[in-house]
């Protein structure tokens, strides 16, 4: 694409963007609005089963880290990147990010579960 002091695409001082590379813009963003909403709805699907997770970890005095799931994990997330043409460092940055949240959560309730326990005499 080519772009002159008449045409272009910031909307800049060098005049007017072409109405079809603007509305070929907003139809790029509003599926990136999409994929946001599904990633942060999966998020939350993803985080709802971890607390389940936490909350059964607790119950049976299990630590809330799980080294060689989560290495596992790892592996396996970084595989399924390189097959996404998707850069596995970042994935696996992104997971790691993730990992960090599901353990505090699942620290939190098992610290929970101990003062109940405490406080029933349990």
């Amino acid at each position: 694409m080519t772009t002159s002091n008449t045409s272009n695409t910031n909307g800049g001082a060098g005049g007017e963007v072409d109405p079809a590379v603007r509305a070929e813009l907003a139809r790029l963003r509003d599926s990136i609005d999409n994929i946001d909403a599904a990633v942060v709805h999966m998020l939350a699907e993803r985080f709802k089963c971890t607390q389940q997770v936490g909350h059964l970890k607790a119950a049976h005095q299990l630590p809330p880290a799980d080294p060689s799931r989560e290495a596992h994990q790892i592996a396996r997330l970084r595989r399924l990147a390189e097959s996404a043409k998707l850069d596995p460092a970042f994935a696996e940055k992104l997971l790691n990010f993730i990992i960090a949240e599901v353990i505090r959560h699942h620290e939190s309730i098992a610290d929970g579960a101990g003062r109940g326990a405490a406080a029933t005499g349990e």
